[in-house]
């Protein structure tokens, strides 16, 4: 039988944007969560910069190989790393504009730290029904309103409890 995949749920955002933005992520296996974010006070940081860090930093609190199952609310980032990547690299990191593609270092990491996973991608609606979305939208507004990140690991139960008393609103 093949090892349970890892249930990782990213998010990244900046206010305003361009502004100071954060990221946050929560990975989910064998009844144990993580989760964790951070904080760049950057002006000039974007929404897609912070998504992006997000899978980014997710990806490196594995210490090794993992079956992953990757959740964001990003297209930005489940079309590009599904599906622009390989024409972007194809041509010499140009979109089909001709223009440069805004974040290559960062799509470049981010294909880096996946060649030791085996990750598939899924879209979740941002401020929809998803309560582990909606718990790391709160990690990343937390981030921001606090200048700082967190890192933390607990027991799925407990992680449901603590969901439970944020009481998370959805902004739309």
């Amino acid at each position: 039988m093949a090892e349970q995949a890892v249930q990782v749920f990213t998010d990244g955002g900046s206010v305003p944007n361009p502004g100071p933005g954060a990221w946050g992520a929560l990975l989910i296996s064998h009844g144990t969560a993580q989760y964790l974010s951070g904080y760049e006070p950057d002006p000039k940081t974007t929404n897609n910069k912070m998504e992006l860090s997000a899978a980014i930093n997710a990806l490196r609190a594995f210490t090794k190989g993992a079956r992953i199952e990757m959740h964001t609310d990003s297209k930005y980032v489940k079309d590009g790393i599904e599906s622009w990547l390989p024409k972007w690299k194809k041509n010499k990191w140009l979109t089909s504009k001709k223009e440069p593609v805004k974040n290559q270092d960062l799509w470049l990491e981010l294909e880096r730290q996946l060649e030791t996973h085996e990750v598939s991608w899924g879209w979740v609606r941002a401020h929809a029904d998803n309560r582990y979305n909606n718990f790391v939208d709160w990690l990343v507004f937390d981030a921001i309103q606090n200048q700082r990140g967190t890192s933390k690991r607990v027991s799925v139960d407990e992680l449901d409890k603590f969901i439970d008393t944020l009481k998370l609103r959805i902004r739309r």
